[in-house]
């Protein structure tokens, strides 16, 4: 594992934590670099049903390393390989047909903040803050990370992430949709646990095939295709609508074996 990581397992899920404390968790280029191979990692083991991301200490991440960028963007070439790193391991984290769950404490700005839009769900501590700051480093934000921003907070609320820089706390954060929820700090984890459980019980059939269509809507697919059509029918052939309709008609909770 790449350092600046933590991966580890308990049953059916698996959690990627950052590991740089003394630095807020900043995030190294070979860190991002990794994402998509700890994602593949996940997507390939049938026992995984979600991925949980975090970050060590006080803080979720506090952003990219900066420290690396005059060495590691220092031309416009170099700048371009660097960014490649990041859209794939943006790429990675929006594609994964598992669930991938964002747990934040403290500071999740920049890069960070980045990381845990390209997740599924976010829930967050109290006191956490949020923020996105390119226009303090004169640099334009991604494209597919500005849409997946734009998706979840409306293009106003974007806007002042991203041409402020301006910071917000976790209610604020809340309020225009960047969090899914936010609890005490002395409950997130519990809280946090609580739903990823749920969405491991659930049909993972269900759970994977909207997870794949939902993307595609919001990278701005308008009608229905062959993919989507293929997904839909499989779900419908499988075992665990059997089960989910047997169990309903049953009133009994349902016990999905999809994998």
């Amino acid at each position: 594992m790449t350092d600046g990581f933590e991966f580890t397992r308990d049953g059916e899920v698996a959690r990627l934590t950052f590991t740089r404390p003394e630095k807020m968790n900043a995030i190294t280029y070979g860190m991002w670099s990794a994402i998509p191979d700890v994602v593949a990692r996940v997507e390939a083991d049938p026992a995984i049903k979600v991925l949980v991301l975090t970050g060590a200490g006080a803080h979720f991440s506090a952003g990219a390393d900066i420290s690396e960028f005059r060495e590691l963007r220092s031309t416009a070439d170099a700048a371009e390989t660097y960014d490649k790193a990041v859209d794939g391991a943006v790429a990675a984290l929006t594609s994964s047909r598992k669930p991938t769950v964002a747990m934040i404490q403290g500071n999740c700005i920049g890069g960070g903040c980045q990381i845990s839009v390209a997740c599924d769900f976010r829930f967050a501590a109290e006191g956490s803050r949020f923020g996105i700051t390119p226009a303090k480093l004169g640099i334009v934000y991604h494209f597919d990370s500005t849409r997946q921003l734009v998706s979840l907070v409306g293009p106003a609320n974007a806007k002042y992430f991203l041409l402020s820089g301006e910071l917000v706390d976790a209610r604020r954060a809340r309020e225009i949709g960047l969090l899914n929820d936010v609890f005490p700090a002395d409950e997130l984890e519990a809280a946090t646990a609580k739903f990823v459980d749920t969405l491991a019980s659930r049909s993972q059939a269900s759970v994977r095939g909207m997870n794949r269509i939902i993307e595609k809507i919001v990278a701005g697919q308008r009608e229905s295709d062959a993919e989507v059509d293929e997904i839909r029918l499989g779900a419908l052939h499988g075992e665990d609508y059997a089960e989910g309709v047997a169990a309903f008609l049953a009133r009994r909770p349902p016990k999905f074996t999809h994998r």
